[in-house]
């Protein structure tokens, strides 16, 4: 398990230096999940130290929200204050993702009818 963590920790690092170096606007987790994804197509199959690994975060998952938690509860205050704000924000981005997501959906199916 070692070894796979060792690769998942190594390829965020690497993704950091990328994002760091080229100033792309996408967090370097992101880029190392990419070169993760990368890897995975190259060998053909996830490698089995990185399978092991992310079998064991995954089984604890739960524990990545506590910080989240305790940031709720310790700016509790502050999300009362904001908290309409942020509710309608949150609401119309939702309302804007489905209907932008639907008109793509709708344009990339258009084909003419005939299913071919």
């Amino acid at each position: 398990m070692l070894e796979g963590i060792t690769i998942l920790i190594i390829l965020q690092f690497v993704g950091e230096l990328i994002a760091g170096f080229t100033r792309v606007p996408v967090p370097g987790p992101v880029i190392g999940l990419a070169l993760l994804a990368a890897l995975a197509l190259l060998r053909g199959r996830i490698p089995a130290p990185v399978a092991v690994a992310g079998d064991a975060i995954l089984k604890h998952l739960s524990l990545l929200f506590v910080p989240a938690g305790v940031g709720l509860i310790a700016f509790g205050d502050r999300l009362v204050a904001e908290g309409p704000r942020l509710l309608l924000v949150l609401v119309a981005s939702t309302a804007i993702t489905m209907a932008v997501t639907a008109l793509v959906f709708r344009a990339l199916t258009r084909d003419g009818g005939d299913g071919r």
